[in-house]
């Protein structure tokens, strides 16, 4: 049977653009190689009976305040998002904590125990972020390159706020910090956001990640869908269902097939070809779809020769764990919250990111952890939490099954530190090494040199490939990493003005493409 389109991963960027072009009337196939939807939004019981685990990602709060994914309404399609008490907790070592809460002033006086100034400032940091939001947000989340969302954002601001909101796009978190902030307390809840972003602290342009992850927290928190993150990629697929398109599990895209410099359609790996009308989008890495599916005799040398120096991001280990009460933290902010980093004061921050540059493993990690039955009671028995932690260790290494093991017990013994008796309440725990996670990868290094017109590649930052009727629907392309759904959206717009203008968008497309291979 033939399709309008033929969408490459069933991940939350391929559910999306099939639902946006299933919105616009199309026939849509999802054709997916794993044996259930989703990528890295998924959730099992694999601690223990009746603990429910994200094994990827978890909380989202990219996805709320995503105009794409808003605009899918999932909610009517069962989705209900939890949330904990607290959104998030930084804890020390020496049992302090400050808080991340949904009620500012909460978050205000949190703060303010480090430096009185710092409670207003933080005030002032959220009133600028509330000013310039909605067109900011457009801006970053829509194609590239967001000349109606920029002025809005300039008719929002001034001009002159919207000059220093530029400067910030090229300070790293630390800086920024330390200009807004003089007490230690705030500075680490904006630096472990940075850290949560895979930014790092001292990184030109980390400070933008930042300030946006934590803006966005103060504002709508850390949500978790209730049941777990696999719930949000039910609801996806459910609306897809509900407008005619098909998923289809289990079967591997193998190669795209082009005729005359257009995607025509895709081969299985079973050898079954499949015909789309209209487009064809990929949600998978860039390298595996220039490099595997499309093939560089079909591509430009240039763009062959720049997915060489294409980076990815950090490696992962991950434990998780069932237990039998909650974590017994010594800093009391780490009880209330959804999420807790653990990563020691900014200059241990530092230490961590210098030494994955370096290739390290690094020797103090810095550890993201989720109470998800803190935030969602779901998620395991009464009195009973389901938790995870993270950390990233350097690409490229051989982790054997005994390593991850050792790792992870070192992993254990940081929690065990800031929360005396934690490994007494362990029921049963789960551990995912890097090799767990290479078919979830962020779709590439956040790094700001991998941004915008640079992502994946240089480039025009859209998903519009050098393939007529190719698009890139996944993170690798413009903006990115995150549960947000506009690399998918900018895709599924870019294939119905395709289809729409015809040759007149196929010249222009062209043409720019020329000119940047």
């Amino acid at each position: 049977m033939d399709f309008d389109a033929v969408v490459i991963g069933a991940g939350h960027n391929g559910l999306v653009a099939a639902n946006l072009l299933g919105d616009a009337g199309w026939r849509v196939l999802v054709l997916e190689a794993a044996d259930e939807p989703g990528g890295s939004v998924r959730s099992a019981e694999v601690t223990a009976p009746g603990f429910v685990t994200d094994l990827y990602s978890s909380s989202y709060p990219l996805a709320v305040a995503s105009p794409v994914l808003k605009g899918l309404q999932l909610e009517r399609h069962g989705l209900k998002w939890r949330h904990a008490p607290d959104v998030l907790a930084h804890v020390l070592p020496d049992g302090r904590g400050v808080t991340l809460s949904p009620d500012i002033e909460r978050t205000m006086a949190s703060v303010a125990q480090f430096d009185s100034r710092d409670g207003e400032a933080w005030r002032a940091m959220h009133d600028q972020w509330l000013t310039a939001r909605d067109p900011l947000l457009e801006a970053l989340l829509r194609p590239f390159p967001p000349v109606r969302a920029a002025g809005k954002l300039v008719a929002a601001t001034g001009s002159a706020e919207a000059l220093r909101l530029a400067r910030m796009l090229t300070l790293s978190a630390r800086v920024l910090a330390e200009e807004r902030f003089a007490g230690e307390g705030a500075r680490l809840l904006l630096n472990g956001n940075a850290m949560h972003a895979d930014a790092g602290i001292d990184n030109a342009g980390s400070g933008v990640f930042a300030w946006l992850l934590a803006m966005v927290a103060q504002e709508l928190g850390f949500p978790t869908p209730e049941g777990g993150a696999g719930e949000l990629t039910r609801a996806l697929v459910a609306r897809l269902k509900s407008v005619g398109g098909q998923v289809e599990c289990g079967r591997r895209v193998t190669e795209i097939l082009i005729a005359r410099g257009t995607a025509v359609g895709v081969r299985d790996h079973e050898g079954n070809a499949i015909r789309a009308l209209k487009a064809v989008l990929a949600d998978v890495p860039a390298p595996q779809l220039y490099t595997d599916l499309v093939g560089p005799q079909h591509l430009p040398s240039r763009l062959v020769q720049d997915l060489q120096r294409f980076r990815w991001d950090p490696a992962t280990v991950k434990v998780n764990w069932a237990l039998s009460a909650p974590i017994p933290w010594t800093a009391k902010e780490g009880a209330t919250a959804g999420v807790v980093h653990l990563g020691g004061d900014m200059d241990m921050m530092s230490g961590a990111s210098t030494d994955m540059a370096l290739g390290r493993v690094p020797r103090n990690p810095f550890l993201l952890l989720g109470q998800t039955t803190t935030a969602d009671p779901t998620r395991s028995p009464a009195g009973t939490e389901s938790a995870w932690a993270y950390t990233h260790v350097p690409q490229g290494q051989r982790w054997t099954k005994d390593r991850v093991t050792r790792f992870a017990d070192k992993i254990q013994q940081v929690v065990e530190k800031h929360a005396p008796g934690f490994a007494d309440r362990i029921i049963a725990r789960h551990v995912q090494g890097p090799d767990d996670f290479t078919a979830t990868v962020n779709g590439g290094t956040a790094i700001i040199a991998q941004q915008l017109v640079f992502r994946p590649t240089p480039g025009l930052g859209r998903a519009d490939t050098p393939v007529d009727r190719l698009f890139l629907a996944g993170s690798s392309a413009h903006p990115g990493g995150g549960v947000h759904g506009a690399p998918g959206g900018n895709a599924a717009r870019a294939a119905v003005a395709r289809a729409k203008w015809g040759d007149a968008y196929k010249s222009v497309v062209g043409v720019a493409h020329r000119l940047v291979f």
